[in-house]
C-alpha cells in the first residue's frame, strides 16, 4: 500500500477518499484553490498545497500544478476522484511520465471510453446492443435533419467526449434542431476540449440502470450489481437506488454483457457502464436494453453499492493501484456468497439548488447545517455551517444515503432522514426528494428519466410559498432570466444586487447593458455587435455549478459593444455586452 497519495479534488469525493485513505494508515496530501482554504477536505488532510486562483482551469483541472504538489510533497499517487481530471486519458500519461501512480483506468481505457463514439463501437465489436444511432461523429445540421427524418424524432446530440449530462441536448422535433444542436457543441468545446457529438435516437421513457465494475486486471473485471439512475433533471442524477426496483431479470444480463464491455475496453481499476432500458418494449428475454457509455472513474452515486456490498470502493481502487490483493473476487459475489447484496439502499444527491426555479444554482454561504442520523443513515459531506458554498464548481453538498431490510423500509428512512437534514441559507434540493419519493412513480418503481420532467414536481408551489427552513436567510432582488429559454423570475441572496436595473421592470441608467446573473463562464456568444435584438433575446450563454443558462437582452435595439468572449470567467454584475 502506498505510504502517501495526493486527492486531486474537493467536497465530499476529497473527503470521501481522505477517510479510507486514514483507515488504510495512508498520509493524505489535499489541494485547494482561494475558495476553498477553509474547506472540509483541507482540514482532514495531512498536508495541503494551494493551487492559486478560483476558475476550474488555474486550479483544479491545472495538470502540471498538481502534479508538481504530488512530486513536492513526496506523494506517490494522485487520486482524481470525479469530475475535473478523472476520465482524462493524457492526464493519467502525464502522471505515469513523473513518476507517480495514477489510481484509475489506464490511459488506454481512458481513451477507449472517453471518446463515446468508439465506445459504441466497442461495445457493438462486444456482441453487445447500442442505442441506434451513428457511429461516427456528425458535422452540421443537415446531417441532424436527416438522422431525425430516418430513425423519428425524438434525438439524442450528444458530445463524443461527454459524460455526465453535459453536452447532452434533446431535439423534440425538426424545429429544435439548431438550436439543440448549436448547444450541444458549444458544451461539447467547452468542457471536453472537442466539439465532436453524435447522434442516438431518444427514447421516451426509458430506465437508466448503470453496472458497477471492478478489474484487478485486464481481463478480470467482476460486475458488483446494478443501480438504477432514472430520476433525474437536465439529464443529471438526482436519486439512485440498488438494487432496482423493477426488471431485476435483466440485471444479470447487463452485468455479462457490461463486463464484456470493459474487458474490450482494456478496462482496469473502478467504473461502471451505463445502459438504457427500454421499459416500453419486452422481447422473450425482457426488456431490451442498450449500451449508452463507459464511465471510467469512480461515480457520485458508488455509496449505495457499498451499502449493500459491504465493500470499500475506495480502498478497492487504492489495492489494485498499489499492486494488492482486494481481499474478494467474483465467487464472493455470487449468491450465496459472502458479499451476495444485502438489503436496499437509496441516495439522494442534495445540491444548491433550487428546484422551484428549475433548479437555478444557488450558491452562497450555509447559515445552519444539521446531518441526520439514527439507524441505516449514511452522510458524505463537503460542508458544514458556516461554509461558503462558491458558484465555481458543482452545486453538490451532501449525498445522503438511506440503507434498510427491505425497498419500502429503505424509502421511510430517507424521507424520515430528509426531514431530519436542516440546511439553510442556500436552496437546497431536499423538497424535491421529498416529494419525489411520495411520487407513485416512485413507490411502485416504474419512474423514468422523464418522471421529473413530467411534472412530478408540480406539488412544489411557487418559490413565494417558501416558509421555514426553506426560505432565503437574506433578502435579495428580482430579475428577470431566460433560464432553458423561458423568462424566470429570480428571487435569491446569491444574485443579490447581481441583476442590473435593465433585468429588472422599469428603466434605469443601465438599461442597456446586458450583465451576468452569477458568477460562472462563458460557453458562447449567440450574437455580433451590429445585430439587431428584441428584449428578452438571448445574446450570451453562461454556465454556472453545471446549469447552462441564456443571458437575455434587456431591451430591443442593436447590439453596441460585446465585452466578453467564450471561455472568459465573469463575476455577478458584470456587463457582457451592451445594447443600444
Amino acid at each position: 500500500m502506498f505510504s502517501k497519495i495526493l486527492i486531486a479534488n474537493r467536497g465530499e469525493i476529497a473527503v470521501r477518499v481522505a477517510r479510507t485513505c486514514r483507515e488504510l494508515g495512508v498520509t493524505v496530501v489535499a489541494v485547494y484553490s482561494d475558495v476553498d482554504r477553509e474547506a472540509r477536505h483541507v482540514a482532514l488532510a495531512d498536508e495541503a498545497v494551494h493551487l492559486p486562483g478560483s476558475a476550474p482551469a488555474d486550479t483544479y483541472l491545472n495538470v502540471q500544478a498538481v502534479i508538481d504538489a504530488a512530486l513536492s510533497t513526496g506523494s506517490q499517487a494522485i487520486h482524481p476522484g470525479y469530475g475535473f481530471l478523472s476520465e482524462r486519458a493524457d492526464v493519467a500519461e502525464a502522471v505515469a511520465a513523473a513518476g507517480l501512480v495514477w489510481i484509475g483506468p489506464p490511459p488506454e481505457a481512458l481513451q477507449a471510453a472517453g471518446d463515446k463514439v468508439r465506445a459504441r463501437r466497442l461495445a457493438e465489436s462486444a456482441g453487445v446492443s447500442v442505442v441506434p444511432g451513428t457511429l461516427e461523429p456528425v458535422r452540421d445540421i443537415e446531417e441532424v435533419h436527416a438522422f431525425g427524418e430516418r430513425h423519428g424524432y425524438p434525438i439524442a446530440i450528444k458530445a463524443a467526449g461527454g459524460g455526465g449530462g453535459r453536452g447532452l441536448k434533446v431535439a423534440a422535433s425538426g424545429g429544435e434542431v439548431e438550436a439543440a444542436f448549436g448547444s450541444a457543441v458549444r458544451e461539447a468545446e467547452a468542457y471536453f476540449g472537442s466539439a465532436d457529438v453524435y447522434l442516438e435516437r431518444y427514447l421516451r421513457r426509458p430506465k437508466h440502470v448503470e453496472i458497477q465494475i471492478l478489474a484487478a486486471a485486464p481481463g478480470q473485471t467482476m460486475s458488483l450489481g446494478a443501480r438504477d439512475c432514472s430520476l433525474q433533471r437536465r439529464h443529471q442524477k438526482l436519486a439512485e437506488e440498488t438494487p432496482p426496483p423493477r426488471f431485476v431479470e435483466a440485471v444479470p444480463r447487463m452485468g455479462e454483457a457490461a463486463v464484456r464491455v470493459a474487458d474490450a475496453c482494456g478496462y482496469v481499476n473502478a467504473g461502471t457502464v451505463e445502459f438504457l432500458l427500454d421499459a416500453e418494449a419486452e422481447d422473450q428475454a425482457g426488456p431490451p436494453f442498450h449500451f449508452l457509455e463507459i464511465n471510467a472513474r469512480l461515480q457520485v452515486e458508488h455509496t449505495i453499492t457499498e451499502e449493500v456490498l459491504g465493500v470499500d470502493l475506495v480502498a478497492a481502487q487504492l489495492r489494485i493501484a498499489a499492486g494488492d490483493q482486494l481481499g474478494f473476487d467474483a465467487e464472493d459475489l455470487r449468491p450465496g456468497g459472502r458479499l451476495e447484496p444485502r438489503g436496499h439502499a437509496i441516495e439522494c444527491r442534495v445540491n444548491a439548488e433550487d428546484p422551484r426555479r428549475r433548479f437555478l444554482p444557488g450558491p452562497g454561504r450555509i447559515t445552519r447545517y444539521r446531518e441526520p442520523g439514527g439507524p441505516g443513515i449514511r452522510v458524505d459531506s463537503g460542508f458544514g455551517e458556516g461554509d461558503d458554498v462558491p458558484a465555481a464548481y458543482d452545486s453538490l453538498v451532501a449525498k445522503l444515503v438511506a440503507w434498510a431490510p427491505s425497498r419500502e423500509e429503505a424509502r421511510l428512512r430517507m424521507l424520515r432522514a430528509l426531514d431530519e437534514f436542516d440546511i439553510q441559507g442556500i436552496p437546497t434540493t431536499i423538497p424535491a426528494h421529498r416529494l419525489l419519493l411520495g411520487h407513485p412513480e416512485f413507490v411502485d418503481g416504474s419512474y423514468s428519466t422523464v418522471t421529473v420532467e413530467a411534472g412530478a414536481l408540480e406539488g412544489l408551489g411557487p418559490p413565494e410559498a417558501r416558509k421555514g427552513r426553506d426560505a432565503d436567510s437574506e433578502p435579495g432582488r428580482e430579475g428577470v432570466l431566460l433560464v432553458a429559454g423561458t423568462p424566470t423570475r429570480l428571487w435569491h441572496p446569491a444574485i443579490a444586487g447581481s441583476v442590473s436595473a435593465a433585468a429588472r421592470t422599469g428603466p434605469g441608467p443601465d438599461r442597456g447593458q446586458v450583465v451576468a446573473p452569477m458568477h460562472g463562464t462563458i460557453l458562447g456568444i449567440l450574437v455580433s455587435v451590429g445585430d439587431q435584438v428584441q428584449a428578452g433575446d438571448p445574446v450570451a450563454v453562461l454556465e454556472a455549478m453545471k446549469m447552462e443558462t441564456h443571458i437575455a437582452a434587456p431591451a430591443s435595439g442593436g447590439v453596441k459593444e460585446l465585452l466578453a468572449r467564450p471561455g472568459d470567467v465573469v463575476e455577478a454584475g458584470q456587463v457582457v455586452a451592451v445594447v443600444d
